[in-house]
């Protein structure tokens, strides 16, 4: 019988989202705040300005490939171990499943960084890195170092789950923090003490995440509920598919975000080109960049979003596991409650402060059409956020309960369905201002569909388990 975990069945809903969402929202934001912090530091530096900013921004979706691949371990991981523990089927919750997931996530970050460093040229076209000869530049000596740095990002960020799945959300929260605050402390050395430009951001990031990688292992050698052998690392075939359906959300949701990225990306090359301002050469990677700097304000919100749906794994997984049905419905109302509250005052800063946002990022060294079209771009882009917001936390919690389709399906369709059609056929008629407009058309065309699975949700959980009604009788 196990006891590490009980307190996931009894304590206060309130209480436990407290303390498994918060380490995982800061874990969240702290990994996004890598590749941010790079681009305000690049931003500022006068010798990198918007082109280094949109070279940021072209390698930005190849970082979120190695976090998809990462969290589809790590989540399906953390998901499995959680609801096994709820039933209280020990020996399928640990050892194995644990240490075939550190297998897997080695083995993928090798072949995901062969595949980089070989293909790398026809990758970043994919992405917009032809805009113009300079952002080209950037964008490979970036994603060269980047990409060394790949396994222990993929390693660290896996793990992450991991760990707070054997209740230890906190050390996975200082791993991530302590990787990130190296990464902040270095980036000003390296780019504006050493001047190594690009090269700088990019070893900065590298060092930060190796030092995370290393806490994890440290700390898997330490687990509480789960007790690594060499046995355990033995790839078992028939386990596998058992975890990773439950982490493939979790990474559809990134690759779709990632095509989704493609497409949003070429259409801002190919109809910048055609904008009366931004098809001079000087002025072309203005729109990348500028369209990368509205990402990274939606990644931090999303972040928390994600961060406080992802703290709900366990605590959803545990109870549905030892059949309290109500209690999971409890989390979700609270859960859907917070996701709005996050989106709406999100979407009070970006309209507000649109443009003391864009001086962040450099805008004071560019011309004045750099700050015109970041504010223009804040105010449409982003108009929907609390809908984005709640669309986020439904896939997650989705998952959290074991329901992989519909929460696969929902996930898909806003970012393959409705991230890929709308940025193509809105600039047919609108031009720049059509592919501004596609985020907040993706968002509310899923809301529609999320409602669905809001609603049906609630009602499966409303019926008592046919188990606990013999119990109670």
């Amino acid at each position: 019988m196990d006891t590490e975990n009980q307190f996931l069945g009894t304590e206060r809903i309130g209480k436990l989202m407290s303390k498994y969402a918060t380490p995982c929202i800061i874990s969240l934001l702290v990994g996004a705040l890598y590749n941010i912090v790079d681009q305000l530091f690049i931003a500022n530096a006068s010798y990198l300005g918007s082109y280094g900013n949109a070279a940021n921004t072209v390698v930005f979706p190849l970082t979120v490939v190695a976090l998809g691949i990462a969290v589809f371990i790590g989540d399906g991981c953390c998901a499995f171990v959680s609801i096994a523990l709820g039933r209280n089927t020990r020996e399928d919750a640990h050892n194995r499943s644990v240490g075939n997931a550190v297998v897997l996530c080695v083995v993928s970050s090798l072949v995901l960084t062969a595949i980089y460093l070989i293909f790398n040229e026809p990758i970043l076209a994919m992405f917009g890195g032809t805009v113009n000869e300079e952002t080209h530049a950037f964008a490979k000596e970036y994603f060269f170092y980047i990409t060394l740095g790949v396994p222990f990002y993929m390693f660290g960020q896996a793990m992450n789950s991991v760990i707070r799945s054997d209740g230890s959300p906190k050390f996975a929260m200082i791993a991530t923090v302590s990787g990130a605050i190296t990464n902040v402390i270095l980036d000003p050395i390296f780019i504006y003490g050493f001047r190594w430009g690009m090269m700088g951001a990019a070893v900065a990031t590298v060092i930060g995440q190796v030092l995370t990688a290393a806490l994890s292992i440290w700390y898997l050698r330490r687990m509480k509920v789960i007790k690594l052998e060499k046995s355990s690392f033995r790839l078992d075939w028939k386990l596998i598919p058992k975890f990773l359906v439950l982490g493939l959300t979790s990474f559809l949701a990134q690759i779709s975000l990632v095509i989704s990225m493609a497409a949003v990306q070429n259409m801002c090359m190919k109809y910048g080109a055609k904008d009366p301002v931004f098809g001079q050469p000087e002025y072309a990677q203005i729109p990348l960049a500028v369209l990368g700097i509205v990402m990274k304000f939606f990644q931090i919100a999303i972040s928390i979003a994600i961060g406080m749906a992802a703290g709900c794994i366990p605590i959803a997984g545990y109870n549905i596991g030892a059949k309290k049905k109500d209690r999971a419905k409890a989390l979700f109302s609270r859960l859907l409650l917070a996701e709005f509250i996050v989106g709406a005052v999100a979407l009070v800063i970006v309209e507000v402060f649109p443009l003391q946002i864009a001086t962040l990022f450099g805008a004071a060294n560019e011309s004045a059409y750099y700050a015109d079209f970041t504010v223009k771009c804040f105010r449409i882009y982003l108009c929907l956020m609390p809908l984005a917001t709640l669309n986020k936390g439904t896939f997650i919690y989705l998952q959290a309960l074991g329901k992989a389709f519909a929460s696969t399906a929902v996930s898909m369709t806003r970012e393959i369905i409705f991230g890929v059609s709308l940025p193509i056929i809105l600039p047919i008629f609108f031009g720049l201002d059509g592919l501004l407009w596609s985020f907040p058309a993706a968002d509310i065309m899923t809301f529609i569909i999320a409602v669905f699975f809001i609603r049906q949700t609630y009602r499966e959980l409303s019926v008592p388990d046919i188990n606990t009604l013999k119990e109670e009788q």
